[in-house]
């Protein structure tokens, strides 16, 4: 036994931090905490003790910090503590280093040793705090100690942190708020301070408690600061970890406009880890979003973005058919906020992707019409609703022959006719791009759009400046005119074919557009009357040209405008 202790005496003389004579004890002591915390985390065994003792050295570097700034120099009670303090640290280096090197005679021995430590540290923190309780008493001028200047060293920065985590640990309600505030204009301007907070575990479990604090002030603060944190991925989990959902969302079901806010942005940058998902919906997280939805008309975009971000998990989606949100999300269609009703449309395309039963709700609860109203030319709704509302009608009806129908008595047809014709460019290539997959639909849905006037729109559409549109034009028309009642009534309209012969040019390259374009006029040639118009055009020529050249469609074209009656007038032009 006496061998032991010899032993243990010898270790720890080798192996502990050495003290220095005349070195202040204070900083002695928080650099050697410093140098400790480093020393544990390389610890692989004992490691809930060893995480356990980590938490309580930052509290007593804290408490330190704060016991030991003052503009009236050391006091005697903290003089008085410091080399108890120092002991204990030295005790617990003698046994983080016998816990690296593996070197301690015995696990329940060791963990005797670690309790006995960690009892310490209480003791030792305990006391600070009733000497800094005392220091503050004594001083009602105590402020926050002056910010590291830029290029501070990791140090300095933690210095800093832990001085004002002390304060927001001791310090009355003003001292709590002048903390938070100087923490919040530190993270918000250089990211170490964040990197090093998240690191500070006390830090970390104040700012969760300042959440459902009853003064204003601090709760904002508070959640200020965490929604910073939360914007990093290691303070995500750090966050989660200190259970800040719940409060999160209490604040959303009790808290002011501005608190609530803040811990939707909160809930929102957590949730992007779809491992948070559940938390949230466990602590009422849904139910209080969607109310704020119903209450206040305000499915902005920090509430959607929460909610989308849950309904990835399928059991959450259907928690939220449950609670009403289809029924919330379409009336929120109406709403006259621009972010509001853009969401609304973004959200319920998620809520149907792949989920017939819930498309089909959609479509119960009026969605179709509330859609078809947002593209009504009369309205005052911005171009950006307009666009997703009409993505959001291909992708909740186009699928159903019966959605089409309803679509058609809503007067969809003309709007979507409008738009092509007088929409702005963005609105009006989006309008293309519908016909274009109207058309792929059903000969029904081409006969409407030939009833309402699109080919002659289309045909305009041909001579654009982007190749996507000219392209997009010449294939939906393509498609249209193999419809008999469309071929005549394109040809009815005399400048329709004139301007569809004027742009086929035997000098632009071969395209995709004029492809399409020498097939309209194939299936126009079904028509006697067309084919009339074809060779006294004028534009014959042109066809001719390409057939010339080899192009077999324009070859093809040319053989059929020559068959039958018109072989006399056009033998000597081709022979084959």
């Amino acid at each position: 036994m006496e061998e032991d202790k010899t032993h243990k005496k010898s270790k720890q003389n080798r192996s502990s931090p050495e003290l220095f004579p005349g070195e202040p004890l204070l900083r002695r002591s928080t650099e050697l905490i410093n140098s400790l915390i480093s020393l544990s985390q390389s610890i692989r065994v004992f490691a809930v003790k060893w995480q356990s003792i980590r938490s309580k050295l930052e509290e007593l570097l804290s408490s330190l910090y704060a016991a030991g700034t003052s503009d009236s120099g050391e006091n005697s009670s903290l003089s008085g503590a410091i080399p108890a303090i120092l002991d204990t640290i030295t005790e617990c280096h003698d046994l983080a280093r016998r816990c690296v090197d593996l070197s301690y005679s015995g696990k329940l021995l060791m963990q005797s040793d670690l309790d006995i430590i960690c009892a310490k540290f209480d003791t030792h923190i305990n006391n600070l705090s009733q000497i800094c309780s005392e220091k503050l008493q004594r001083d009602s001028y105590a402020m926050v100690v002056s910010r590291p200047g830029f290029g501070a060293s990791r140090e300095e920065i933690k210095f800093y942190v832990n001085d004002l985590v002390s304060r927001m640990k001791i310090g009355g309600r003003e001292l709590k708020k002048q903390a938070l505030i100087a923490f919040n204009e530190v993270i918000h301007e250089d990211e170490r301070y964040v990197k090093i907070a998240v690191e500070i575990e006390s830090l970390i479990g104040f700012l969760v408690k300042f959440i459902d604090s009853r003064e204003v002030a601090i709760q904002e603060e508070a959640v200020k600061a965490i929604s910073v944190i939360s914007g990093f991925d290691s303070g995500k989990s750090v966050l989660v970890c200190a259970g800040v959902i719940a409060p999160l969302i209490r604040v959303l079901e009790s808290g002011n406009e501005v608190g609530k806010q803040m811990s939707t942005r909160c809930l929102m940058k957590l949730t992007e880890n779809s491992d948070n998902a559940w938390s949230v919906s466990a602590h009422g997280g849904v139910t209080a979003l969607l109310k704020m939805c119903t209450n206040c008309d305000c499915g902005g975009e920090l509430v959607c973005g929460v909610l989308k971000n849950l309904v990835g998990v399928e059991e959450i989606k259907r928690f939220m058919v449950e609670e009403g949100a289809i029924s919330v999300f379409v009336r929120l269609l109406r709403s006259k906020d621009e972010v509001s009703q853009i969401n609304s449309i973004e959200f319920l395309q998620i809520m149907a992707f792949g989920d017939e039963t819930i498309r089909r709700m959609i479509v119960r609860e009026g969605g179709i019409r509330e859609l078809v109203r947002v593209l009504d030319p009369k309205s005052t709704f911005p171009t950006k609703a307009r666009e997703m509302a009409l993505r959001a009608i291909v992708n909740l009806c186009f699928s159903s022959m019966s959605d089409l129908n309803d679509l058609m008595v809503y007067g969809f047809m003309d709007h979507l006719f409008y738009f092509l014709r007088l929409g702005e460019v963005s609105v009006q290539e989006l309008a293309l791009k519908v016909a274009f997959q109207l058309c792929g639909i059903s000969e029904e849905a081409k006969k409407a759009m030939g009833d309402a006037g699109f080919m002659p729109e289309l045909v305009k559409l041909l001579g654009a400046k982007s190749f996507e549109v000219r392209e997009m034009a010449a294939e939906t028309l393509f498609s249209m005119v193999l419809v008999p009642r469309n071929r005549k009534l394109f040809v009815q309209n005399s400048q329709n074919l004139g301007l569809l012969l004027q742009f086929l040019d035997p000098e632009e390259a071969n395209s995709g557009t004029r492809k399409f374009l020498l097939s309209i006029l194939m299936s126009l040639t079904r028509c006697n009357s067309a084919r009339k118009k074809i060779i006294h055009s004028g534009y014959l020529e042109n066809i001719e040209k390409l057939a010339k050249a080899e192009v077999s469609d324009a070859k093809k074209l040319v053989r059929k405008l020559s068959s039958n009656r018109f072989r006399n007038m056009l033998s000597g032009i081709w022979h084959f």
